[in-house]
């Protein structure tokens, strides 16, 4: 057993229980059996440790886990059998949403109560959409299952959704690669730098004209490498070379 210890636990020592075992003790967990939950906390900690798995980087791994333990509490709890799936596939939702919950909590932008409680909400009602349904609802869905308006419900998941870097990589194929602060722009400085601009397509006409599409292509439409050189029917090293050939141009012609 591979071991990690987090929180001071050593995993590879945790208990293990087969499916009917589990069944067994979630069954007392419903009778009162403090015990059984104990034992079927402890042998779920690994269930925990997986998730904690995919935030890698978004926060302490030992903060992280223990509030995802607050969720396997409470998909212990909260389990009954009518809900005619696996444990786990019950108990993984719940735990995600807890460390979610926490993530957003934790986060420098500050937002109101009244919209993170309608995105709890929200969020809530979309991981028991999916437990029960096998399937991601709808924006409309969510908004009719806890009676709130869709606008509403919109504007709250957006206003507690994390952060996105600008040098966040929004695409990548190989050498080929596109940042999201390469796909924005700021219409509202354009009247400054209107000369630059002029310049700048004063000299692109001035390049071979497959160089020019490329470009054209590239940065004003936004393809990639790939997408240009099945529409032009070239290969991508091809559209590599044309790009940076061209680029070199500019720098040569603008310097």
């Amino acid at each position: 057993m591979h071991k990690v210890v987090i929180c001071g636990l050593d995993t590879s020592k945790l208990p293990k229980i087969t499916a009917k075992e589990c069944d067994e003790l979630l069954l007392k967990v419903r009778n009162g059996d403090s015990d059984a939950k104990e034992t079927l906390v402890m042998s779920n900690l690994r269930l925990v440790l997986s998730v904690v798995q995919r935030f890698s980087g978004k926060g302490n791994s030992d903060d992280l886990f223990q509030v995802g333990c607050v969720g396997l509490m409470k998909a212990v709890n909260n389990f009954n059998p009518a809900f005619n799936v696996k444990f786990s596939t019950y108990a993984v939702p719940m735990i995600i949403g807890e460390i979610r919950r926490y993530l957003k909590d934790s986060t420098s932008i500050k937002v109101s109560r009244n919209l993170r409680d309608v995105a709890y909400k929200a969020l809530r009602a979309k991981e028991l959409y999916e437990i029960n349904n096998q399937r991601s609802p709808s924006m409309m869905e969510i908004a009719e299952e806890i009676d709130i308006p869709i606008s509403e419900v919109a504007c709250a998941l957006d206003a507690v959704s994390e952060p996105r870097s600008l040098y966040e990589s929004v695409y990548s194929d190989g050498d080929d690669s596109m940042m999201l602060m390469e796909q924005l722009s700021d219409n509202k400085s354009m009247d400054d730098v209107w000369s630059e601009s002029i310049y700048l397509k004063d000299s692109i006409k001035k390049l071979p004209e497959r160089e020019r599409q490329v470009l054209t292509l590239r940065y004003y439409v936004g393809k990639t490498q790939m997408e240009i050189s099945e529409a032009i029917g070239i290969s991508q090293a091809q559209v590599s070379r044309l790009e940076k050939n061209a680029l070199n141009r500019l720098r040569e012609m603008i310097s």
